[in-house]
């Protein structure tokens, strides 16, 4: 566990690198060819997502589902969040498809 740890902070760290180099770099010279324009259609089917405020709760889950997610190691909590976020998304679109 203590490996995993460290080898987390070590991506931490180059990830903070290359964003600051990132944010250092002028925007005339980012390169865009590989990205292809955004038509009509996406925006026309765009929706804005903004997170709502969290709520603290009292949860009962099986306990193979929570080490699961603990395995993982720190973010945990935000993860599962994440699965039900997009179980909720989901469900609101197919809802709205019947």
């Amino acid at each position: 566990m203590a490996s995993m740890r460290k080898s987390r902070k070590i991506e931490k760290r180059r990830a903070r690198a290359v964003a600051e180099n990132l944010r250092d770099q002028p925007d005339d010279t980012i390169d865009y060819s590989d990205m292809p324009p955004l038509g009509a259609d996406f925006f026309r089917t765009a929706a804005l997502l903004m997170p709502s405020g969290k709520s603290e709760v009292s949860l009962r889950l099986d306990s193979d589902v929570l080490q699961f997610f603990r395995r993982g190691g720190k973010g945990y909590q935000s993860r599962m969040n994440a699965v039900l976020r997009a179980y909720t998304i989901v469900m609101r679109q197919s809802t709205r498809a019947s």
